[in-house]
């Protein structure tokens, strides 16, 4: 194949990878959109149990497929299976929901960029990394950008981070930890079917918490506005953000895909001023630059 077409393949590729980045972050960022945009109008757990339930069911083909291939393949990983559930559906779900009451879209997506660099930290903890001084400098860097964010840059007493925040920096925590978790159990079958297994587990996980929600207040769980929005987060930040997710990591490499995680704040501050009104701040701008540079700086460095 001649030089030109070689390049005009690979400029379509990288622009094919661009429009996938954009759509997944979009996908992954409609759900900080969601939680914002209901503001506790709808119940947070039972939005998590429908989407998951969808989730589940959606990938109960691919699921069923992968075991009837190799019967008896997850025997003694559902405790793995379990935690994962936990910690990336159901930490990850409801109190984030319940977050966007007291925080905005752009706090929710800006906090929940830092799963990288938590994730970069787990890993030397446990042995399985080794940092550089980029690296350390990256991260003090993108940490203090967070705290920006979180304390609103003032740091007086009397002026510390809203319950929102600390819910979605847990749920960040979790995250991280589902990320390093994931590919570690439920190995043997595609990951859209570990997603399946995982987003039953995280369903299960936020019944409990969603049949006491729907008890309490039958009428918030079951208007109009309530069914869309389970319907809407089941199918979009559900089954094709993690489905394109997905494509992209199996087209263009792990790496590469992570991109989305930089294109999710400034994709939340758009859709933020469309949808909900609420334009960043000089405290976001600020917070956003040094935790997304300190970020470009610690993932972009790679030990000796």
């Amino acid at each position: 194949m001649s030089e030109p077409h070689v390049q005009t393949g690979v400029r379509t590729r990288e622009l094919l990878g661009l429009l996938g980045f954009l759509l997944v972050a979009t996908a992954q960022v409609s759900n900080m959109i969601l939680a914002r945009g209901l503001a506790g109008s709808v119940p947070p757990f039972s939005i998590a149990f429908f989407r998951w339930s969808i989730v589940a069911l959606g990938l109960l083909p691919v699921v069923v497929m992968a075991l009837r291939g190799k019967p008896g393949l997850l025997r003694g990983q559902g405790p793995g299976i379990a935690l994962a559930g936990f910690l990336g559906m159901f930490v990850c779900g409801g109190p984030v929901y319940l977050a966007g009451i007291t925080t905005s879209a752009i706090n929710l997506s800006l906090i929940m960029a830092l799963s990288p660099i938590v994730v970069l930290l787990l890993a030397f903890a446990l042995g399985r990394e080794t940092i550089v001084r980029q690296q350390i400098i990256g991260m003090a860097v993108a940490l203090a950008g967070a705290l920006v964010i979180i304390t609103k840059g003032r740091l007086s007493v009397g002026t510390g981070p809203s319950t929102g925040d600390l819910l979605v920096t847990l749920a960040m925590l979790a995250w991280a930890g589902y990320t390093l978790l994931q590919n570690r159990v439920g190995q043997g079958v595609s990951f859209l079917a570990r997603i399946g297994l995982f987003a039953a587990a995280g369903a299960l996980f936020s019944l409990p918490f969603a049949a006491h929600e729907i008890w309490q207040a039958p009428a918030a769980a079951f208007t109009g506005r309530a069914m869309l929005a389970y319907l809407f987060a089941g199918l979009i930040p559900g089954l094709f953000a993690y489905g394109a997710y997905a494509w992209l990591g199996a087209r263009f490499g792990a790496v590469s895909t992570s991109l989305s995680l930089y294109l999710g704040p400034v994709v939340s501050a758009v859709l933020s001023i469309i949808f909900l009104g609420e334009a960043p701040t000089m405290i976001h701008l600020m917070g956003g630059a040094l935790s997304l540079g300190g970020m470009w700086l610690c993932l972009r460095a790679r030990p000796q």
